[in-house]
């Protein structure tokens, strides 16, 4: 089980992804409740905004999708630190896309930035936790991880195959005393679920998908997954069988 998390100040926490949506919204929570925090994403003017002058918050720009530029801002945040409490990777790019729309080029960038960017962000923190003997990592993937859905034919499959690399992170490592903890949101409001077209039944604010992230924090499962009325029925529909699971999808989505 993961270690509980109630009382966040003084603790050190990375964010990459931390510009808008979520991590923004959680970067201003844990500002607030006294966490020394490690603001991380492309736009520095937007990390600027949501640091807002605390003197607890420590700007590292950089590019998920860059394990160059993303290794930098792991060895500012050691310079800066010594080493960390929690890293939470939060960096997402989402484009709809059908069978007939399909592109490689955008589908390798929304690959780099929710898979391999998460590994490469796993290759700096893991081996630090475990010089430390404590810690925790946690990814933010999504309910569309679950299973396969209409729109989502990149996306989908990389939050599946972010779920499962978390899943054999926390075999590895939860024996070793180092948490690891995968978030599962369903929709929230964000610069990429605008894009969507289609109504987002129990779509939360930032705000209110961070505190349901920092709750679930405060409890020692391994998946944090919001909000619970909407995520109950997606994990329902993956245990139907195919024969079942398609037509109802096809007729829910209307795909």
């Amino acid at each position: 089980m993961n270690p509980k998390i109630t009382d966040w100040h003084g603790k050190r926490v990375w964010l990459l992804g931390a510009s808008s949506g979520i991590g923004a919204a959680l970067g201003r929570s844990l500002l607030a409740r006294g966490a020394r925090v490690a603001l991380s994403a492309r736009k520095a003017t937007q990390l600027e905004a949501v640091a807002d002058g605390s003197q607890s918050a420590l700007l590292l720009p950089c590019d998920a999708a860059d394990e160059t530029s993303l290794r930098a801002a792991w060895d500012a945040l050691l310079a800066a630190w010594g080493g960390v409490d929690v890293a939470i990777y939060l960096a997402g790019d989402y484009l709809p896309m059908r069978a007939w729309e399909l592109d490689s080029t955008k589908a390798r960038r929304m690959i780099q930035v929710n898979f391999v960017g998460a590994v490469s962000f796993a290759t700096c923190v893991v081996p630090q936790l475990l010089a430390q003997g404590a810690g925790q990592i946690a990814f933010v993937a999504s309910v569309a991880g679950y299973r396969g859905l209409p729109k989502s034919l990149i996306y989908g499959p990389t939050k599946a195959a972010l779920i499962n690399f978390a899943e054999a992170l926390y075999i590895d490592l939860e024996a070793r005393g180092i948490g690891v903890r995968i978030i599962n949101p369903g929709f929230v409001a964000t610069p990429l679920t605008a894009q969507n077209d289609f109504a987002m039944p129990a779509l939360l604010t930032p705000e209110a998908a961070a505190q349901a992230t920092l709750d679930g924090f405060a409890g020692s499962a391994f998946e944090i997954d919001y909000p619970k009325r909407f995520t109950r029925v997606m994990k329902l529909l993956a245990h139907l069988p195919y024969r079942l699971y398609f037509p109802l999808v096809r007729r829910l989505t209307g795909a």
